[in-house]
């Protein structure tokens, strides 16, 4: 691991987090982003020679820093051929989505503890595995930060960035290249990334398609009802909401109904 942080408590704090912890076999230190880029640089060139393991996995960065400053270092880590995961700790809630759109894996507001790295770094871990046994590609810049227990979508509301979980989405709308997350609070937010890629990568927190335009959470279907104009479901969570369910996707929807019973579902559908 790489913890780069141009004050020493900083980058202090960094280090004692990551070296704590068992996941982290070594932690290198950088005092800016160029000292940062110079040690990254060399461990890509060997890596692009030889394949042998990497020495650096993931870079810990803060985002404010004199010179190249966090976010113009992901940009450049971008260009590498193996580049290594991001994550950043920092006490600049308002550089959240700007963090992701540039591919950061993690976004941890200091002061940071154990726990909230160790989250990081299972991530981390998650990531290596899938590229090593050739799963998915690296994410592209618009895809959302994920956990064990949740996943956190940043989004802009006035000026300012706002985190929402995803426990709270009720269903997922589709706007050409962009994502209308609508939740249980009444509210909706709008996120760069096409339904498609919220579709595969929501599908282990049992969200499902149910039409091209909509993905919707599976915990929150309470009826599946069947008209002459088709199948629609109805959604709790909220005001209830009705969303026609297409032809391509009834089958797959009643299977897993079927398979996932819950508590209050009926023998509807």
């Amino acid at each position: 691991m790489l913890a780069v942080d141009d004050e020493m408590a900083g980058l202090d704090e960094m280090k004692f987090l990551l070296e704590k912890n068992p996941r982290v076999a070594r932690v290198l230190l950088a005092f800016d982003a160029a000292e940062a880029l110079r040690l990254l640089r060399s461990d890509d060139q060997l890596r692009s020679r030889d394949s042998e393991e990497s020495v650096v996995d993931a870079v810990f960065a803060d985002v404010s820093m004199p010179g190249l400053s966090g976010m113009e270092l992901a940009r450049v880590l971008n260009a590498f051929k193996q580049p290594p995961s991001l994550v950043f700790i920092t006490g600049h809630e308002e550089n959240a989505l700007e963090a992701f759109e540039v591919g950061a894996l993690d976004y941890i507001m200091k002061p940071a503890d154990a726990d909230r790295v160790d989250r990081a770094l299972r991530n981390i871990e998650r990531t290596k595995a899938e590229r090593a046994a050739g799963g998915r590609p690296d994410a592209p810049a618009a895809e959302l930060p994920v956990t064990d227990e949740d996943e956190v979508i940043p989004v802009e509301l006035a000026g300012t960035t706002k985190m929402v979980s995803r426990k709270t989405v009720r269903w997922v709308e589709a706007q050409g290249d962009y994502a209308r997350l609508h939740t249980t609070d009444g509210g909706s937010h709008l996120v760069r990334i096409p339904l498609a890629q919220l579709e595969e990568r929501w599908a282990d927190a049992n969200f499902i398609r149910i039409h091209r335009s909509y993905l919707v959470s599976m915990s929150l279907v309470s009826e599946l009802r069947m008209s002459s104009s088709g199948y629609s479901v109805l959604l709790g969570g909220g005001e209830p909401k009705e969303l026609p369910v297409s032809r391509r996707h009834t089958r797959e929807l009643k299977d897993r109904l079927v398979r996932a019973p819950r508590q209050g579902w009926g023998s509807q559908g």
